[in-house]
């Protein structure tokens, strides 16, 4: 009379954590992109100023590495 053994069929669990998956790999990729916000702002600006590239990447890091001191 009771031979269910589970509430959902296995294929729904293996979607759902595949779902969860996906959505933290997606959350985790937002969020570095909002870190790199400024970093990438800075730098667009030393590129358009001096057009050259090494000070670019210099800034790049510099704003990024200060942004990870920082954070807490």
């Amino acid at each position: 009379m009771f031979n269910q053994v589970a509430a959902y069929p296995i294929g729904f669990l293996w979607a759902m954590l595949l779902l969860f998956v996906i959505g933290s790999i997606i959350i985790y990729i937002v969020g570095a992109l909002i870190f790199f916000i400024p970093a990438g702002i800075i730098a667009a600006v030393v590129y358009f100023l001096t057009g050259n590239e090494t000070l670019t990447g210099i800034a790049f890091l510099l704003v990024a590495l200060s942004s990870l001191t920082q954070r807490k």
